[in-house]
């Protein structure tokens, strides 16, 4: 495995279509060089953690930004966030939800575990890939984070 995966943004969503936008939209603002896509929430936690397929990660090499999808399979998005809120390794990295769901107890939890922002992701093209452009400009570029 290699240790020295170079990325800032975590992208983690099941739906190719949904991945692909943020991704292209990403691309078309300069910020997709150092993107890493994982599809499942099992996925993930490996990813994030250093564990399973991804157990020789170098933990120390953490992203600038998490946008998470809710509803995944495996593991869903809230108990990512949960797990990514409660470790002292992870709490700091921005966590911004990007799903579909509009309902109100997805967005109370999410806050509730510490969420930095939560989009509901537009059905229109133009305006989706306006707000993840602005988000990555945002976070990647303006937020500070604790080094």
């Amino acid at each position: 495995m290699d240790n020295s995966i170079a990325m800032e943004i975590i992208l983690i969503e099941d739906n190719p279509h949904d991945a692909e936008l943020v991704l292209r939209a990403l691309k078309k603002h300069g910020l997709a060089n150092k993107v890493q896509l994982l599809q499942d929430g099992a996925e993930a936690l490996d990813f994030i953690f250093a564990s399973g397929a991804y157990v020789g990660r170098d933990l120390n090499h953490r992203p600038k930004l998490i946008l998470l999808d809710l509803k995944l399979p495996k593991v869903d998005g809230l108990e990512i966030l949960r797990r990514i809120k409660a470790d002292e390794r992870t709490r700091s990295i921005p966590v911004v939800v990007m799903t579909s769901s509009q309902e109100e107890k997805d967005i109370v939890e999410s806050y509730s575990l510490g969420v930095n922002s939560y989009i509901v992701k537009p059905v229109d093209f133009d305006k989706f890939v306006q707000s993840v452009a602005d988000l990555g400009l945002y976070w990647l570029l303006l937020n500070k984070v604790p080094g």
